[in-house]
């Protein structure tokens, strides 16, 4: 695939001597990317014809500049054949390397095989330090990556060192629009690919950052709750089948416990222990992020799970609750919502959300505790509900000085 490519000497002004003359650069440019070399050369800017890029004027050191920069210029061209042939990454950094004798930076380092290669680590990795779901969404970035790398630069790969902040700018801007991404995950799938370039950066093959001014902030977004009213609803409410209540019944577990679907669907009845108390914990990891879960039972999480205690799904499979798929769950959230007026699009997310609000900041447990219950890797996550919940309180506020301003 035929790139553009062009060259461009200038006098550079704003770096002008103090015996008034200014330094002469080489700019080269490949597919919109853009290098500068210094010439060593300077040039009375008077003196510069910019249009036919060389000095006006006779005289033996014009002469020697003038054929100095065409030397030059055959040089970088001579270096752009030679990539070309040997099939090395063409970006502009990688010309300039070459030009410059950059030994010590390893040319033909591109970006595709490393994230390629640190992904089948990740895969390599499942169950042990990662979730299938990182993994997942390692690979979506990847192809992110590989599709905004053919919409701006047409090309399938793209050596490490044309990656700058401008091209960091570019992908932002291709998450938001061409993907039609929101904040939140053009902001996830960026931290995505900055792993990948801290790893070049760690191994010397970058030596600048390029996000280090690229500073986006991840928006908090509403996460709906059951109140306590709500809660109630689904708790006494007659369903019309045994599958519906199945299904509530392990809602509502997730409700008094903060376990996400992932970790219930795997939660055996083994991991049921004595804790410091002498009640019944749960005693488990997260899925996502396996770090060390304990919840004590509350009394409603004990008579849900003793239900099913002899369903032979739990017995043969040493299981605590017979969970469907999340597709099933889902479909039979959407009836029970509607069977207890409940106007949310119940998910297993928002059982988890109950719990750390209505069922325990709600009711005086400190946020510390709630985190560590919940898993969290840092309490800001947990911060987050606190901040639903004093919301909350200024809505109920706010309906009732509205009712106070009637009377």
């Amino acid at each position: 695939m035929n790139k553009s490519f062009s060259l461009l000497f200038y006098a550079k002004s704003s770096k002008m001597s103090a015996d008034g003359t200014a330094p002469i650069y080489l700019r080269v440019t490949i597919d919109g990317q853009r290098i500068e070399v210094s010439s060593k050369r300077n040039a009375i800017p008077s003196k510069w014809n910019a249009s036919a890029q060389k000095l006006t004027g006779t005289g033996e050191q014009i002469r020697s500049v003038n054929e100095y920069l065409k030397t030059l210029e055959h040089q970088v061209y001579e270096v752009h054949r030679q990539m070309i042939e040997k099939k090395l990454p063409l970006t502009a950094a990688n010309l300039k390397n070459v030009l410059l004798g950059k030994e010590e930076k390893p040319v033909g380092k591109t970006l595709i095989p490393i994230f390629e290669q640190h992904n089948n680590e990740v895969k390599a990795l499942i169950g042990k330090e990662f979730a299938k779901g990182t993994f997942d969404r390692y690979e979506t970035s990847l192809k992110h990556t590989k599709d905004f790398l053919l919409w701006k630069y047409k090309v399938a790969d793209i050596g490490i060192d044309g990656i700058d902040h401008e091209f960091i700018m570019a992908y932002d801007f291709y998450l938001r629009t061409e993907r039609n991404c929101n904040n939140n995950s053009t902001v996830k799938y960026l931290k995505n690919f900055k792993k990948i370039i801290l790893i070049c950066i760690a191994n010397g093959w970058l030596d600048k950052d390029p996000f280090v001014k690229y500073k986006p902030k991840v928006k908090q977004v509403k996460r709906d709750f059951l109140n306590t009213e709500e809660l109630a609803a689904m708790a006494t409410k007659k369903l019309a089948s045994s599958r519906t209540e199945q299904v509530r019944d392990i809602f509502l577990f997730c409700c008094y416990t903060g376990l996400a679907y992932a970790d219930v669907k795997k939660l055996k009845r083994s991991e049921i222990v004595p804790g410091v108390d002498g009640g019944k914990w749960i005693a488990t990891s997260r899925k996502k992020t396996n770090t060390a879960s304990n919840i004590p039972l509350l009394p409603q999480a004990i008579e849900l799970m003793d239900i099913y205690r002899e369903h032979p799904q739990c017995v043969n499979e040493g299981l605590l609750l017979p969970v469907l798929s999340n597709q099933k769950m889902n479909s039979y959230l959407k009836e029970i919502a509607d069977a207890c007026g409940i106007n949310k699009e119940l998910t297993f997310h928002i059982a988890r959300h109950t719990f750390a609000t209505t069922v325990t900041l709600a009711n005086g447990v400190s946020i510390e505790s709630v985190s560590k219950m919940l898993g969290h890797t840092n309490i800001k996550t947990t911060q987050h509900y606190a901040k639903i919940l004093d919301l909350k309180v200024s809505e109920d506020m706010g309906a009732l000085k509205a009712k106070f301003s009637t009377i």
